[in-house]
C-alpha cells in the first residue's frame, strides 16, 4: 500500500489521526493479501483474506479428520458481525446463499396485483423473482428517476444500492422520503455497496447482500435484513435450520420457527461461513469509512486519468466503482497482460478496494494509454 488516506484542508492532529488510520490499514492489508495480478475486479469477486482461507484450511481438515469443528457457531458469529456492519440487531438478520431466493421470498409474500417499483436494467437477481410471479405489476424506470417515480399505490421499491453495470448510486435519502410519503415498502440490494459504503439497514424494509464481492467472503455467503415484525414474510423456503431448536426440526413440518429472522435461514454453506466470520471481522477492524476513504481516493484518481486521456466514464459520483463506456472490448487483452477488469454491458468496469495501490490505478491506465 502506498497511498496516505487523508484529505485537502487537514490540521496537523486531523492528518496524524488519518496517517496512522493509513498505517493500519496498509499493514493489515500486507498482513492478509498477496494478489498475483493487478486485480481491480471486486465487483464481480473479492479477494480472499489470509485469515479466511486458513480458517477454511481448518474446517475442511476437520472433517477429513472426522472431527468436524462446530461451523454452525461460524454462521453465527457471521450473523452477528454482519449486524453490527449494517447497524441492526441480529435478530433482524437471516444468514444464507443468494440474494434471488431473498427476493423471491419477497415476491411470494406480495399480493396479486401488487405494484413493484424497480430500476431499468439492476442486476437479474434483484427483479427477475418479481417477473416470474407473472401477476405483479412490475415497473421499470430510470435509476435516477426512482424516488419521483414512487406512487400511490406502489407496494415495494426494488433496487441495488450500487448499480453493478456502472457503479450509479440510487439517492438513498429520496428513496427513503418518497417511500415513507407514499406507504411503499423498501428492498435495497447491497451487495454492491457494503463493505465500502455506509449502509443504514435499519432505514429499509429489506436489504439483502452477496457477501463475496465488498464483504471479502467466500462466495455462498449472503444475508438478508429484515424489520422486527419480520416484515410479513412466510418462510417458504425453510427447511430445518429454520426452527426455534433447529435439531428438534430435523424430522416431519417444523413445529416451530425461529422467532427471529433466522426463519428465513437457507441451509448454510458451512465451510463458506466458516471463513466468513474472518473476512467480516478484518472490515470491522478497519472501519468502512477507512475503506471507503481509500477507494473513493483511488477511483477518482483514475476518474482523473481518464480524462487526461480523453475517456468519459459513466457519471457515478461516490462510487468506488468507475465504467468507461465502449472500453468493454478491451477487458481481455487487459486481462493477458494481468490486469483484471470486467466488461459489463460494454463498459470496461474497474473496481477499487482495500487491496488496491495508486500504482494499481496508474498501470491501468498506462495500459489504457498505449
Amino acid at each position: 500500500m502506498d497511498e496516505e488516506i487523508s484529505g485537502p484542508h487537514s490540521g496537523p492532529m486531523e492528518t496524524s489521526a488519518k496517517s496512522s488510520t493509513s498505517e493500519k490499514l496498509r499493514n493489515l492489508v500486507r498482513a492478509e493479501f498477496a494478489p498475483k495480478s493487478t486485480y481491480l475486479n471486486t465487483a464481480s469477486t473479492g479477494l480472499l483474506p489470509a485469515r479466511t482461507v486458513v480458517a477454511m484450511r481448518d474446517a475442511v481438515q476437520s472433517v477429513a479428520d472426522g472431527l468436524p469443528q462446530d461451523m454452525f457457531a461460524d454462521v453465527d458469529a457471521s450473523r452477528a458481525a454482519f449486524a453490527r456492519l449494517v447497524g441492526v440487531s441480529e435478530n433482524r438478520v437471516a444468514a444464507g446463499a443468494s440474494v434471488a431466493v431473498y427476493s423471491g421470498l419477497i415476491a411470494a409474500s406480495l399480493p396479486a396485483g401488487a405494484e413493484v417499483l424497480t430500476a431499468e436494467d439492476d442486476f437479474t437477481s434483484v427483479l427477475n423473482p418479481f417477473h416470474v410471479r407473472g401477476d405483479l405489476k412490475v415497473r421499470a424506470v430510470p435509476l435516477e428517476r426512482i424516488p419521483e417515480s414512487v406512487r400511490p399505490g406502489t407496494a415495494l421499491v426494488a433496487v441495488s444500492a450500487a448499480q453493478s453495470a456502472d457503479g450509479r448510486i440510487v439517492d438513498l435519502p429520496a428513496l427513503r422520503e418518497a417511500a415513507r410519503a407514499h406507504g411503499a415498502r423498501t428492498y435495497l440490494d447491497t451487495s454492491q455497496a457494503t463493505g465500502w459504503l455506509p449502509v443504514d439497514a435499519d432505514a429499509y424494509d429489506y436489504v439483502a447482500t452477496a457477501a463475496y464481492k465488498w464483504l471479502v467472503c467466500p462466495k455462498g455467503v449472503a444475508f438478508f435484513v429484515v424489520p422486527e415484525d419480520l416484515g410479513g414474510l412466510t418462510p417458504v423456503f425453510a427447511g430445518w435450520v429454520a426452527g426455534e431448536v433447529p435439531f428438534d426440526s430435523c424430522y416431519g413440518p417444523v413445529r416451530e420457527h425461529a422467532h427471529s429472522a433466522r426463519r428465513f435461514d437457507e441451509s448454510p454453506s458451512l465451510f463458506a461461513y466458516a471463513g466468513a466470520r474472518h473476512s467480516l471481522a478484518l472490515i470491522e477492524e478497519l472501519g468502512v469509512e477507512t475503506v471507503r476513504a481509500h477507494d473513493l481516493a483511488l477511483a477518482d484518481r483514475f476518474r482523473a486519468g481518464l480524462d487526461r486521456l480523453g475517456h468519459q466514464p459513466v457519471p457515478a459520483p461516490g462510487s468506488a466503482i468507475v465504467s468507461v463506456p465502449q472500453l468493454g472490448y478491451r477487458q481481455a487483452e487487459l486481462s493477458r497482460a494481468g490486469i483484471q477488469l470486467s466488461d459489463r454491458a460494454g463498459n470496461l468496469r474497474a473496481a477499487f478496494h482495500l487491496y488496491n495501490t495508486t500504482s494499481d490505478v496508474d498501470r491501468l491506465l498506462d495500459a489504457l494509454a498505449g
